[in-house]
């Protein structure tokens, strides 16, 4: 037992994997893993609190949790980074001081070339970054929510061209292929030009809408009223962790801002449909968004990823 009160005993496992923040992505990796490769994977994780650490031990989603730095990562081939955005980079500076050589650090962050910016400069020659983006997650967020196959057929992006060896790369691969995700690449900026897109501005509107009903003014109690699928299914992404978005914002803001203004124009041509009742227009809008969507969702089948 550990003077925390948590097992470090590791045994023989053959793969020794450290999460740091074992939450919502975290605790679903480790979940997996386990699920997967039992005793031939030992799992610390970093927890903020006794509470959390006693959470995901008892949910099996690491073997070890604790607030020890060196306990959680001295002895780690893989550090998992799964913090907010902006809290990545001063953990690994934290981290550091006990990593051992040939150490793969990678992470679960929504954007990724603010990180690969600054990790450059202070990583040594020895220990290797290689960018990860899972794209999939839920409304709801902590290790409470996490679920073993939270990754299964979603989107996985692994950026390349962030300096590590082959070996590294293969190494890692050989442990995440085990979450079942459909693993892509991706050019660093492109990748955040492209999460914008398909993530981040979708969760901006969503709080959008939500704050459009906050605003209904003395028609909000029966706006209230009225709310069905339609609504809760466009707004769900909307209920996700505040202070991970506002890290995605910071770190992402010219492709979101860039984004943001389309989507604006694209409003702006609308409206101006709308209001000069052109049927066609407003019906060619939908039309097409129809057929694009409807298009995705039957590549999706035909290439068996998760549509949602």
């Amino acid at each position: 037992m550990s003077e925390d009160g948590f097992s470090l005993s590791e045994g023989k496992s053959s793969v020794r994997l450290a999460i740091i923040g074992v939450g919502l992505i975290g605790g679903s990796l480790g979940l997996c893993l386990k699920e997967k490769l039992g005793d031939d994977i030992f799992i610390t994780g970093l927890c903020r609190t006794k509470a959390s650490m006693e959470r995901a031990m008892s949910l099996g989603a690491v073997d070890y949790a604790g607030s020890d730095l060196e306990k959680v990562v001295g002895q780690a081939d893989i550090v998992f980074l799964s913090p907010p955005v902006l809290q990545i980079v001063p953990m690994v500076k934290k981290l550091l001081p006990y990593l051992k050589p040939g150490t793969i650090l990678t992470d679960a962050g929504s954007t990724k070339y603010v990180i690969f910016q600054e990790l450059k400069d202070i990583l040594p020659k020895d220990i290797y970054y290689i960018a990860g983006h899972p794209m999939t997650g839920r409304e709801k967020s902590g290790v409470e929510a996490a679920k073993a196959n939270l990754f299964r057929g979603k989107a996985y992006v692994i950026v390349e061209n962030t300096g590590a060896p082959q070996e590294a790369h293969a190494k890692l691969m050989e442990l995440l292929k085990h979450t079942g995700a459909n693993f892509t690449t991706l050019d660093i900026k492109r990748h955040d030009r492209c999460a914008s897109v398909i993530s981040h501005v979708p969760h901006v509107t969503a709080a959008a809408l939500v704050t459009l009903l906050n605003r209904s003014g003395d028609d909000l109690e029966s706006c209230i009223k009225l709310i069905g699928g339609g609504f809760k299914d466009t707004t769900r992404i909307a209920s996700s962790n505040a202070d991970m978005w506002a890290d995605i914002c910071m770190t992402n803001g010219e492709a979101i801002g860039n984004h943001l203004r389309d989507l604006q124009a694209i409003l702006g041509e609308v409206i101006a449909a709308i209001d000069k009742h052109d049927r066609q227009a407003v019906h060619d809008y939908f039309a097409a968004s129809k057929a694009r969507r409807d298009s995705l969702l039957e590549r999706a089948v035909e290439e068996q990823i998760d549509p949602n």
